[in-house]
């Protein structure tokens, strides 16, 4: 659950999903949900000639599954919130561990 609650704190930030078809969509998030279904707004196509029947799609829902990666800036990471949800996380896994 930790790259959903990551993904919550990018909401209203643009991003860039590249789809497993190879298309790369630029986009507003708007929403996201605990299986990467993403909404983004005011999108723009990558190479919009290679894909032009997108040219006029303003608002996009992308299914979670169809998501290869998703391309952040690297100003919008907050780094220091990443590293200490992964070490909780982390912590809680070891302790799991050893209590079964």
């Amino acid at each position: 659950m930790l790259f959903f609650s990551f993904f919550k704190t990018l909401v209203d930030h643009k991003v860039t999903v590249e789809l497993k078809n190879d298309i790369q969509i630029e986009g507003t998030l708007k929403s996201v949900d605990q299986y990467l279904n993403i909404k983004l707004d005011d999108i723009t196509v990558v190479e919009e000639i290679r894909w032009p029947h997108l040219s006029s799609v303003k608002n996009i829902f992308i299914r979670g599954s169809v998501v290869r990666y998703v391309h952040l800036p690297a100003a919008d990471v907050d780094t220091a919130l990443l590293e200490d949800a992964t070490r909780r996380e982390a912590a809680q896994t070891s302790a799991r561990a050893r209590q079964g």
